[in-house]
């Protein structure tokens, strides 16, 4: 299953080819809010719509908006809360939404446009969107992938850096590797499993989230072949040295933010020791292999410690890590 915004963006194009739709874009959020800068919903005139601004908070208000006809501009920004407009169900904990509205025509500029959005979700760059109300968008600039979308208003002037969700990539199913995949895809991850031994696939294959992409090849030949983008996670998670050392060795050779094998402090100690002496891995690529895998939260179960390899890379990914560094370099 494709990510939602990229299902939002499908929709769009493909209902856009008939009829004036409504592409609404959260640009920013204060308080508790169900979706992040950049969540996106598309509407038509008739009231169907796909993808979620809120979680349910909003959505029927902007139907009945639209059906009044009160975002008529190419482009505007409107506000939920603190003196916007209420929504139908009061948003969680007094949050306030400001949501990008465009008015997206039929015509080949508006899917021409789509597409270069549609690229930035599912490839491994950017793409930098900027318009200034209340016209439509002028111009988009492809550039090096980020690890999330990054909203800017100043004035009239709207500027977004959209780019695909962060991915993790699992080598090899295991009972932890069923846990981490399904809680990576609740945490809004492309998450990808690669197994290619069949008994493994019969007996755990169909644990996986429907939302997770099972890909029956070796690990290391899909990595070697493949290749990820920055925002990608590699983990290896079956005590197999035959699929998590293969994996290592082809993982620091890409420019994944996270890098990680399972195993106790002995077994990792001694897979390092064979990758510097078969693989002939350098000190610097041995130092981006977390092993241990996860956080130190004392983890005995499968879920338990897929929990806390799931936290250590949501740690990471949100620069938490880079943040520690930086104070204790400072003191």
């Amino acid at each position: 299953m494709h990510h939602l915004d990229v299902q939002v963006l499908n929709a769009t194009l493909a209902w856009v080819e008939e009829q004036p739709v409504w592409l609404c874009t959260v640009l920013s959020t204060f308080g508790s809010s169900p979706r992040p800068p950049g969540a996106m919903m598309v509407i038509r005139g008739d009231g169907r719509y796909c993808g979620s601004l809120s979680g349910g908070c909003v959505e029927e208000s902007f139907i009945a908006r639209i059906g009044e006809d009160l975002f008529s501009s190419s482009s505007q920004i409107v506000r939920y809360g603190d003196g916007g407009f209420e929504p139908d169900r009061a948003l969680p904990c007094g949050g306030v939404l400001d949501i990008l509205v465009e008015k997206l025509v039929p015509g080949k500029e508006t899917c021409d446009y789509l597409r270069q959005m549609m690229s930035a979700l599912t490839g491994p760059h950017s793409v930098v969107k900027t318009l200034r109300l209340p016209g439509p968008c002028r111009s988009l600039q492809s550039g090096a992938y980020l690890s999330r979308t990054f909203t800017q208003v100043q004035g009239a002037d709207v500027v977004l850096t959209l780019c695909a969700p962060p991915r993790v990539v699992i080598a090899g199913l295991s009972s932890v590797a069923l846990y981490c995949a399904n809680f990576a895809q609740a945490l809004g991850f492309e998450t990808l499993v690669c197994e290619h031994r069949e008994d493994v696939l019969l007996n755990l294959a169909d644990e996986l989230d429907a939302s997770v992409t099972l890909i029956r090849q070796f690990p290391a030949n899909y990595l070697e072949r493949e290749g990820c983008h920055s925002g990608t996670a590699i983990l290896s998670l079956t005590h197999d040295p035959r699929i998590d050392d293969l994996t290592m060795m082809e993982a620091v050779n890409l420019p994944a933010f996270y890098i990680g094998a399972m195993g106790s402090q002995n077994n990792s100690r001694r897979r390092k020791e064979r990758l510097v002496r078969i693989g002939e891995l350098h000190p610097e690529q041995i130092k981006r292999i977390h092993a241990p895998i996860g956080m130190d939260i004392g983890s005995k179960t499968p879920a338990e410690i897929a929990l806390s390899i799931m936290a250590d890379i949501v740690r990471h990914k949100n620069g938490l890590v880079d943040a520690q560094q930086q104070r204790e370099g400072v003191a």
